[in-house]
């Protein structure tokens, strides 16, 4: 009976409550863009989507997914290998494949997907997974639902990562897995260290792209490109949910033989509804978007770099940062959700974070910059940020 489960629930969601963890949802009125409008219409300026180049309300994408609904439908009502597979789902797959220099891609509902159905078709009790402290939920989660041998690395440091690779040389395979921009702080993998630990010890590279396709790169082709890790670097997951459009789905790019193997035994793969079309169609709109023109990225990495440059002239304390996430370090947990509600009243979208989702002591706002963002919703931010800093005492009146 579920009598008794819902007592237990509701003592749960207290405690999550009373704990400041409760997560609610807010309701947007508007297409995904900088300018936005909330509940009952309030105008704010967004500064916390994943909407990095600033595709998510493009006209072209918008365009490119109706006509692919009128050339091949709405949905597939079918899992990939039975009937779900047209040929614009292979086109996105070689494009993928393209931008990333690989040989293959496999496309996933999402990235969740993408990193809960690699580790356990190819690695048995007999191998290891080396993985970086910091990775995305969804990286864990995969690894736990293999039987290979698990380690763990203290965030980007090598030391620790070496130490790590001499223990698990008695595995047949080691694999070293990496966010690729770690989302809570910004900071990039330092993927050319990574790879000569790898080539040293003999394991292979995978990295989540999540956050950095798009964003990092003299272009934007993410940590490849960045450190000139083309070959490098065996696997790329990465999702169609941020930079490239902000939909739905996610991908695995990389050796012909690798993808083969996770269409025959990929659980998400084999077991979810194919990507729609319209998300396909637009996907591929992005990505000859993306091979027309770097403008977006240019503008893109413009805004990060003034938005940070003038919050350290004003005083704030940021981390390190060389992706588009800012993170703007406030330490106590009350006082980065006393700093989010003022901001909102100050017309700008950001969100607190704390423990549990960052370390104790480690509470900051994470500020996601935009190539949707024009410079005056860049000054609105900052002069929204010095002016509540002020009144809470983060800086000198």
């Amino acid at each position: 009976m579920f009598k008794g489960m819902k007592t237990y629930l509701q003592e749960e969601l207290r405690s999550i409550e009373e704990a400041g963890l409760y997560k609610r949802e807010r309701i947007i009125i508007t297409p995904q863009n900088a300018d936005i409008k909330v509940g009952q219409g309030q105008e704010v300026v967004n500064f916390c989507a994943n909407n990095y180049l600033g595709l998510s309300d493009h006209p072209r994408l918008i365009e490119a997914a109706k006509r692919a609904m009128d050339t091949h439908g709405f949905g597939m009502s079918s899992v990939r290998f039975i009937c779900g597979t047209q040929d614009i789902h292979k086109a996105l797959e070689k494009a993928i494949a393209d931008y990333f220099h690989t040989e293959d891609t496999i496309l996933y509902a999402a990235c969740f997907d993408a990193n809960g159905g690699i580790f356990e078709p190819l690695f048995s009790e007999e191998d290891a997974i080396i993985s970086d402290a910091l990775n995305h939920a969804s990286i864990i989660d995969g690894v736990r639902l293999s039987k290979a041998k698990r380690y763990r690395y203290a965030n980007a440091d090598m030391a620790d990562l070496e130490r790590v690779l001499k223990e698990a040389q008695s595995a047949r395979h080691r694999i070293i897995v990496t966010d690729g921009v770690f989302s809570m702080d910004g900071n990039v993998a330092p993927m050319d260290k990574i790879c000569d630990l790898a080539e040293r010890y003999d394991a292979l590279v995978m990295v989540d792209e999540c956050h950095s396709a798009g964003v990092v790169g003299a272009t934007g082709r993410g940590v490849s490109e960045q450190f000139n890790c083309y070959e490098r670097i065996d696997i790329h997951t990465g999702t169609l949910g941020k930079a490239f459009g902000g939909a739905i789905g996610g991908f695995t790019t990389g050796p012909k033989e690798i993808i083969d193997m996770l269409r025959q035994r990929s659980r998400p793969y084999l077991f979810s509804n194919s990507i729609p079309p319209a998300v396909v169609g637009a996907g591929l709109e992005v990505f000859k978007m993306l091979e027309e023109s770097n403008d977006l990225h240019t503008k893109l990495m413009e805004n990060v770099k003034y938005f940070r440059t003038k919050m350290l002239e004003a005083g704030f304390d940021i981390k390190p940062t060389q992706s588009a996430i800012c993170a703007v370090m406030l330490y106590d947990a009350k006082l980065s959700q006393d700093y989010a509600a003022r901001l909102l009243e100050e017309g700008i979208y950001v969100t607190g974070f704390y423990y549990p989702v960052v370390p104790k002591g480690e509470a900051r706002i994470r500020v996601q910059l935009s190539a949707a963002h024009d410079r005056k919703h860049l000054d609105h931010a900052i002069a929204a940020f010095i002016k509540v800093g002020r009144e809470l005492g983060v800086l000198k009146a």
